[in-house]
């Protein structure tokens, strides 16, 4: 009788080792793919715009790409609208403490941690999309990444796209036709100096008003106007209280897409390549969209009752006239490198795009 009871001793003795094993394997492969998640497996991308919107648009895109040519080893988690961070730089902070691999900022939202950064918002110094995007694209945008990650940043530009198209003046009550127009009047900018110092030398007012404070200062008229794109204006609401529009497009809109670069380093050479793919579709589809809404966008403005107004030859010049001195500041405080660089850059891609 012992001899019928020892096989299935045994067999009991088999299975719980079995289990013991089967176990052991489990954690060891949540464990490899706890430590797979932070080498990348995971990306993040977060940014302040909404789900209607052409960052969005584009964040979907770089989605799409990552996980389709990862075949979804890699997977993409978007967190629109601050849902993630509240603000460029703690957006910023985020990528440089690893918690968060892919943001968006523009040349005044990075630069806090780059100053020489907000040369692509001196005013007109761009003329038309064609010279701007051959700019942003070609080495100068290089240049502008290896000097962030020489300045022990911490992140790493992805590439430059198009947030929204071009900045204009907007206001609530009175017309901007010329520079002089803009006297004493109290405009919304962003706490980027290069967006400061332009209104002073415009004798405007400059009022920092968050974004998502914005609406409710223009009703109440603690600024009275902005400068914005007209699809921003139109996408949140604003032209229920701004009736004016100058089209002088003093600034191109030019959206950085960042990484992380600690993240970065932990991608393989193969995921890396596919990231940067997935950038050059997210630059695609922003500027697609962005340049498909204008027109849309400017109808509407106009179906609500507002003026738009394309400044003559001679009206606009007075804009570039009046803010000249921006060159001079700007080279007093950042260097004449960026803006010889700058000038350089512009100054073959007019020669070269039709």
């Amino acid at each position: 009788m012992e001899q019928d009871h020892k096989p299935a001793n045994d067999r009991r003795t088999s299975a719980i080792r079995i289990l013991f094993f089967a176990l052991i394997a489990m954690c060891l492969v949540g464990l490899s793919y706890s430590f797979s998640a932070n080498r990348g497996e995971v990306i993040k991308v977060a940014f302040l715009g909404s789900k209607d919107d052409e960052d969005y648009a584009g964040a979907l895109a770089f989605k799409k790409t990552v996980e389709a040519r990862t075949q979804g080893a890699v997977t993409v988690q978007i967190f629109p609208a601050g849902q993630f961070c509240g603000n460029a730089r703690e957006c910023l902070e985020a990528l440089q403490s690893g918690t968060l691999e892919v943001t968006m900022t523009t040349a005044g939202g990075a630069g806090s941690l780059f100053g020489a950064i907000q040369v692509l918002d001196l005013p007109y110094a761009f003329e038309g999309d064609a010279v701007a995007e051959c700019v942003v694209d070609g080495p100068f945008a290089e240049r502008l990444r290896e000097a962030m990650l020489d300045a022990g940043t911490g992140i790493r530009l992805g590439v430059i796209s198009n947030t929204g198209g071009w900045r204009n003046f907007a206001t609530v009550g009175t017309p901007v036709k010329e520079a002089s127009d803009l006297k004493g009047l109290k405009l919304r900018t962003v706490t980027a100096p290069i967006q400061q110092e332009m209104m002073r030398q415009l004798d405007a007012s400059a009022t920092p008003i968050a974004w998502s404070e914005l609406y409710s200062a223009l009703a109440t008229r603690v600024v009275e106007g902005t400068k914005n794109s007209v699809q921003d204006i139109v996408g949140m609401k604003f032209h229920e209280h701004i009736k004016h529009l100058t089209l002088d497009g003093h600034a191109y809109m030019a959206a950085m897409w960042w990484y992380s670069d600690n993240s970065w380093q932990q991608l393989s050479p193969t995921q890396q390549s596919i990231v940067q793919e997935a950038f050059s579709e997210l630059q695609k589809v922003t500027r697609d969209v962005t340049k498909a809404g204008e027109a849309s966008a400017l109808e509407e403005f106009a179906q609500a009752g507002g003026t738009i107004y394309r400044p003559s030859i001679d009206d606009r010049q007075t804009f570039i006239d009046a803010t000249a001195g921006m060159r001079r500041w700007f080279a007093d405080r950042y260097g004449e490198q960026w803006l010889a660089a700058l000038d350089s850059a512009v100054n073959t891609c007019q020669s070269t795009v039709k």
